[in-house]
């Protein structure tokens, strides 16, 4: 106690006469051999110290402030109190592969010291992590940590968490060089290296997961230090179950996910009482497993045990657990899990409108993988979509267009958000997030209120970066234009050159049959639709006989069940098989689900006369799948293969599903028939 009041007194003197009175090194000494417990004795000894260091450190002693940062880690307490020697340690955090960086002199300023001499001791963690999160830079979180007096483990940890969280939202592969010469980043790495075990279950897990996030090289002093002590808690069985996958995350990331420290953290998480655990452990749960993939099979077990015991606990999910158990599910392919998939999609429900970007997008991406729809979902999302999607992350919007275009939801609110998203910030998406935008426009067959100004910004957009497109970005975007009659062509010319032939082959999956079609397609609707295009043909070589490509299939198959019934109705009516043909085969690679053949008075002939019709009949058994879904509204491939077949000569005549499934008897099927084929002598 007696050197805790000698040295205010003699560095306040030595300060007021003559800096030369007591060199820097003296002081140095006398600070670092100063006993641990003094600092615990009074704080107000301890507070005349740190108000003379503050003096000394002024920024009119520039000798004073050139000194070193080195964290104190009290072992009664668990508690960070920033204290300073002049000293140079190497960078334990330093990349792999480089040379080892002495950690240069560190400059505080004199704020900082007022702010720590009006600290008023222990600050609240939940308050500190609140506003540790509320941060956007990494500089902004080791700024607070610098003013802080004392600081627990577990907050300390979380202060790198969300550096290292930071720095990874920025596509950062390296810690960059201003985190690594920041002097609170290095006192803090330092404190843990050197008092690893004196830290709690929750900071060290944390911390060793932060610098795993930052990149830190794992054969550095750090990094070894943390690991050790993590695998001697792991044996002694005592660890939490979030601890537990906190660790686990982090070994998958160091070694491997076979490793054997791994299998040890399962092999506790299964012998846990799960059904005792709050909702966090249980994600914590998923996300593990979901990070240790390639040995997810041998554990299917345990996992279906932790499925059967979620579906009580979805009601207590918050958006985030919703959105990261649902992704989980989708990583880990559990399809057997329907029952739990299920409730967790009619829980999101009411999180529509508060996930972040990134939430919704997995969510979406559930729906997809599971095919699941919900109308309540979809009113849900097109409220929100409506209202935000002009803030909405790019890969957002493009996931809500690839639910729309994967579940057949022609939703109009949502389309005519998204096109005019389009229109006022199309320099934010890039090329693949265009197509996925532009074709289920195509697909869906529908065109938004602002059509001439969406397919405009499109064209411009295309031409200003044709090159950047990957050719069958282009091809898909294109096709889906020419579906509803939008055709494109200023660029079509340039897809039936050899060169862009030629790039489409040079792609991975070469020139398969589905590529061949949409060219074809694509060239047949410009020469049928545009009689003025007078550009390069597509060769034959690269044309399809028939659109009916399994897989990809550019007209949908005739429904049996549907043709049946309407097969029963024409024979009463024509009087027999033979005055119609069926999925009958065109010059122009369409297939045509019935055709009638009529002479020049209108009389059916039969089907398998050669002689040349004056009149033939298309015939469209439309059942609900070439439909949007719930809608009477038809697909795009359906509407261009009938503008095609008029086109072409042919009539024709559309039998919708909705509309015979109203018939309630052969007579009325036969009525209707008649009426359909000769609405002039049914009259």
């Amino acid at each position: 106690m007696r050197m805790c009041t000698w040295l205010p007194s003699l560095f306040n003197a030595g300060y007021a006469q003559d800096e030369q009175l007591i060199p820097f090194p003296s002081f140095h000494m006398a600070l670092i051999t100063l006993p641990k417990s003094h600092f615990y004795l009074s704080s107000l000894p301890t507070c005349r110290i740190l108000t003379c260091l503050r003096k000394y450190l002024s920024p009119d002693n520039k000798k004073g402030r050139k000194i070193m940062c080195q964290g104190y880690f009290p072992l009664q307490q668990k508690q960070f109190r920033i204290y300073f020697q002049h000293a140079y340690h190497k960078k334990h955090h330093s990349e792999k592969g480089n040379k080892p960086h002495p950690i240069g002199p560190v400059l505080f300023q004199t704020a900082t010291w007022e702010r720590f001499e009006k600290s008023d001791g222990l600050v609240d963690d939940q308050r500190i992590y609140k506003k540790l999160n509320s941060f956007t830079s990494s500089e902004q979180v080791l700024k607070f940590v610098s003013t802080l007096e004392t600081l627990s483990d577990t907050m300390a940890a979380t202060a790198l968490y969300r550096v290292s969280e930071m720095e990874q939202d920025e596509g950062g592969q390296k810690v960059p060089k201003t985190i690594l010469e920041n002097e609170i980043f290095r006192a803090l790495c330092f404190q843990f290296e050197y008092e690893s075990t004196n830290l709690s279950d929750t900071g060290l897990v944390t911390a060793l997961k932060a610098l795993t996030g930052l990149h830190v090289d794992p054969q550095s002093n750090l990094l070894v230090n943390l690991m050790m002590e993590c695998q001697n808690r792991l044996l002694q069985g005592h660890m939490s179950v979030h601890n537990l996958c906190v660790l686990g995350e982090s070994m998958i990331k160091l070694q491997s996910p076979n490793c054997a420290v791994l299998k040890e953290i399962i092999l506790q998480l299964q012998s846990q009482k799960l059904q005792e655990c709050e909702p966090e452990d249980i994600v914590a749960i998923y996300m593990l497993l979901q990070a240790a993939l390639g040995e997810v099979v041998q554990y299917q077990d345990f996992l279906d045990h932790l499925n059967h015991l979620s579906i009580s606990l979805v009601y207590k999910f918050n958006p985030k657990f919703t959105s990261q158990v649902l992704n989980a599910l989708v990583v880990l392919n559990q399809t057997q899990a329907f029952p739990l998939v299920v409730k967790l999609c009619i829980h999101s429900v009411r999180f529509v409108p508060h996930f972040t970007s990134e939430e919704l997008r997995k969510v979406l991406e559930a729906f997809i993988h599971f095919g699941y729809t919900d109308k309540f979902f979809t009113e849900a999302l097109e409220q929100h979509v409506s209202t935000s999607c002009l803030t909405m992350h790019p890969e957002c919007v493009t996931q809500v267009m690839q639910y729309c275009s994967k579940k057949m939801i022609l939703s109009k609110p949502i389309f005519d958000a998204v096109a005019e998203s389009f229109v006022y910030q199309a320099e934010i998406f890039s090329p693949v997030q265009i197509s996925q935008l532009i074709v289920p426009f195509g697909k869906l067959n529908y065109q938004p209120p602002n059509a001439p100004l969406f397919f405009r910004k499109l064209e411009n957009t295309v031409r200003t970066q044709f090159n950047y497109f990957p050719p069958q970005v282009l091809l898909n975007i294109l096709h889906s234009c020419t579906l509803i009659g939008r055709h494109p062509v200023n660029h079509v010319a340039k897809l039936f050159r050899p060169y862009f032939l030629q790039k489409l082959q040079a792609q991975k999956s070469g020139l398969n049959r589905s590529i061949l079609a949409q060219l074809t397609q694509l060239y047949l609707a410009t020469v049928l639709e545009c009689p003025f295009y007078k550009g390069p043909k597509l060769l034959p070589q690269y044309q399809v006989k028939s659109f009916l490509i399994p897989h990809n299939l550019l007209e949908t198959p005739m429904d049996l069940l549907l043709y049946k019934t309407i097969r029963v109705g024409l024979i009463d009516l024509l009087g027999a098989r033979i005055y119609f043909g069926s999925r009958v085969s065109t010059s122009c690679c369409y297939t045509v689900d019935i055709e009638i053949k009529l002479d020049e008075e209108g009389f059916v002939l039969p089907f398998t006369s050669y002689e040349d019709a004056f009149k033939r009949l298309a015939l469209c058994i439309d059942d609900p799948k070439r439909f949007c879904l719930n809608s009477h509204n038809l697909l795009g491939k359906e509407v261009i293969k009938q503008r095609h077949l008029r086109l072409l000569g042919y009539e024709v005549i559309q039998i919708p599903f909705h509309e015979v499934d109203t018939l309630q008897s052969r007579s009325k099927l036969v009525n209707y028939l008649k009426k359909k084929l000769f609405p002039h002598s049914y009259e």
